[in-house]
């Protein structure tokens, strides 16, 4: 029987895991000038945890979750996003005795039961940050500002940030009964889709794709119209923030987002290369969060991105990662004395921090260099019994073809330069 990777998921092959790492390095070197430090979480945790903290009446909690019971009966949910798992820790651990705001981040696989598509796989990989502690705007900024530095770092454009208030839990329930009595006589021309959310979060509808409900949405009382004092207070501060930072933004009423534990700051950051499913990342503030998994009442922001969606963009964009492993030298060997020599300096150069390769297979001198040629090694010598007597070996640029004679002796000296000048 011949196995293959389960549908939605995806292997992460060597050709192209050099472009990941060079995006994850990016990511964290961001995080850590903007003084973020790393939380991980375990791949599984307790369904109720998610349903509770994400909503039970999301599409997340409610259709996509990959859940299943332990030996013991207790119901475990694979990670689908990470905000949750974070508070929990942050919770458990009691990270906020330690200093009043925690700014933390994370790059790692969730999962979700969707329709595979270009950029959404049922394995996919997220990076985000969470600054847990602080309800100023201030912090709302800095952690768009983040997200939008790791872009630019990569060499990204153009982005687009959108930014809204969802408000709080003064001034939302009325502006949604408000909505909900705009769309009444609607209700029936609404997608399936939409009129499920009518009862359950009517917000969502304008998030909704489906072109009707964007037509009958279109002139619908929106939120940042609506906002309490505080919220108004609050976004007008965001705003100002973002232009002190010249931070260009565009406010979108209709940014909502997908999770129930938003308040106040939502934001998307877009990306015209991705099409109708645009979003690069999104987050925004969630101030109740703490406080519905069992903390003490604490307010938060942090925002969520996808990797395999940003490497969707960097590709149509032709972004260069330029960190494609290869060696710096590849060793031939002519013949059996030269294959002893070629394994004994390759431990000696790697254990100096040089990478090379070796023939392990006894091929001919011609197939080592055709080897050396589709590993892309930098630099070639060839080593046997007459440049062993004589203690000198010729090396060989790839990409020029040019040859220098050097000592045996020197050759580690000359390499270390080399290497130093990459």
């Amino acid at each position: 029987m011949k196995f293959t990777s389960i549908k939605g998921t995806k292997d992460i092959l060597p050709g192209e895991s050099h472009r990941w790492q060079y995006v994850e390095q990016t990511i964290r070197t961001v995080m850590h000038t903007f003084n973020y430090r790393e939380i991980r979480t375990p791949a599984f945790e307790e369904t109720a945890l998610f349903a509770r903290g994400i909503g039970e009446l999301t599409d997340i909690v409610g259709k996509q979750m990959y859940t299943f019971q332990d030996r013991g009966g207790t119901s475990l949910t694979l990670k689908p996003e990470m905000t949750a798992s974070v508070i929990r820790a942050y919770i458990q651990h009691n990270l906020g005795e330690q200093q009043p705001l925690v700014k933390l981040y994370y790059c790692a696989p969730m999962f979700r039961q969707e329709r595979p598509q270009a950029g959404r796989l049922r394995q996919f990989h997220q990076f985000g940050a969470e600054a847990i502690g602080g309800q100023v705007a201030s912090i709302d900024a800095e952690t768009i500002a983040l997200s939008l530095e790791i872009y630019r770092k990569l060499g990204i454009k153009p982005i687009t940030l959108k930014i809204n208030s969802v408000g709080c839990e003064v001034c939302r329930p009325p502006y949604k009964e408000k909505f909900k009595k705009y769309l009444q006589h609607v209700y029936n021309k609404l997608s399936e889709e939409s009129k499920q959310r009518f009862d359950q979060n009517p917000l969502r509808i304008l998030d909704s794709k489906d072109a009707t409900d964007q037509t009958l949405t279109q002139n619908a009382p929106l939120m940042k119209d609506h906002l309490c004092k505080e919220c108004d207070r609050h976004f007008a501060q965001l705003q100002s923030h973002l232009t002190t930072l010249q931070i260009p933004f565009i406010v979108d009423g209709r940014i909502v987002r997908g999770l129930d534990y938003y308040t106040k700051t939502a934001y998307e950051i877009i990306s015209s290369e991705l099409g109708s499913q645009d979003a690069l990342a999104g987050g925004g503030r969630y101030d109740l969060l703490v406080e519905e998994l069992g903390g003490k009442s604490t307010p938060a922001v942090g925002f969520a991105a996808g990797i395999e969606r940003l490497l969707m963009v960097m590709e149509k964009q032709k972004v260069k990662t330029n960190n494609e492993l290869m060696p710096l030298l590849y060793i031939a060997s002519a013949d059996d004395r030269g294959k002893h020599w070629a394994l004994e300096q390759a431990m000696q150069l790697r254990r100096a921090g040089i990478s090379c390769e070796v023939d392990l297979l006894n091929r001919s001198l011609k197939a080592q260099m055709r080897d050396a040629d589709r590993q892309k090694a930098l630099y070639v010598i060839v080593v046997g019994e007459s440049e062993l007597a004589q203690k000198k070996i010729s090396l060989k640029e790839m990409s020029s073809g040019t040859e220098r004679s050097i000592s045996l002796n020197d050759l580690m000296t000359e390499l270390e330069k080399i290497h130093t000048g990459i």
